[in-house]
């Protein structure tokens, strides 16, 4: 007998059972009677850490400039590290809190529009419109992708962008 033959007989048993295993495997716990429920718990939770994560901002007592200083120099740090290590959903995290307690807003994004990756640079740029949507209403402004500005109390700066072909004189 040839040995090829069997090793593909033996190959597709194998294949069949393990295809019979989830089959009824995925039948059980989709039977289950709590399944369901369990599905949109753990749908809901993971949905509110998400929204949490984007949501929170360490900022320091705005009142104190030494530790506003150092939290934007930390944050600027951090966010580099981050870069470094192709990490950019961090990097941007840290940068994002970063414009949040600098003085000169639009200076440090044009810094960042030259040394950052387009990629992250976008990134950034939702990750600030999404924290200018995330204000209370009537105090969010416009949206910072569409190049407005975005009212921003709390320490939030007001974000100007230009779109991509716009020259910089």
């Amino acid at each position: 007998m040839d040995y090829g033959r069997i090793a593909k007989i033996a190959a597709g048993v194998a294949g069949l059972s393990f295809l019979g295993y989830c089959i009824y495997f995925d039948r059980k716990r989709r039977s289950d009677p709590l399944f369901k429920q369990k599905l949109k718990e753990r749908r809901e939770r993971a949905r509110r850490n998400a929204s949490n994560s984007k949501k929170k901002l360490n900022i320091p007592d705005l009142k104190d400039q030494n530790a506003i200083q150092q939290f934007f120099l930390a944050s600027v740090e951090e966010g580099e590290r981050y870069l470094a290590m192709q990490d950019y959903e961090n990097c941007v995290n840290s940068l994002t809190q970063a414009i949040a307690v600098c003085g000169q807003p639009q200076q440090l994004l044009q810094v960042f529009r030259t040394t950052l990756p387009p990629q992250v640079f976008q990134m950034l740029l939702a990750n600030l419109a999404a924290l200018g949507e995330n204000q209370p209403a009537g105090a969010s402004g416009m949206n910072v992708a569409s190049g407005m500005s975005v009212g921003a109390p709390m320490g939030v700066p007001e974000v100007k962008t230009t779109d991509e072909t716009d020259v910089l004189d």
